[in-house]
């Protein structure tokens, strides 16, 4: 199997990880082992939904959020899948 150069979209302003590691689904337990870059985003994506449920609702948060779950959908939808779906 190949493996696949992910990288950060141009508006991605999230910090950028050196290492992966594991995740788990806060509500199912599944788990699934991310890289450095996919971390990264999947870090990105769970803060500005927690920052969106304490009821801050700012357009361009939206916006990024919808863009980190559709790039984390494209570049790996069976981690997407066990983590934000």
């Amino acid at each position: 199997m190949m493996e696949i150069k992910q990288e950060l979209p141009k508006w991605f302003d999230g910090e950028l990880y050196s290492k992966g590691a594991e995740v788990q689904n806060r509500f199912s337990g599944e788990k699934y082992e991310l890289n450095n870059v996919e971390l990264s985003m999947y870090d990105f994506i769970i803060g500005a939904t927690t920052v969106m449920e304490m009821g801050t609702h700012d357009p361009r948060m939206i916006t990024d959020l919808r863009k980190g779950l559709d790039w984390f959908r494209k570049n790996n939808p069976e981690a997407y899948m066990v983590l934000l779906d």
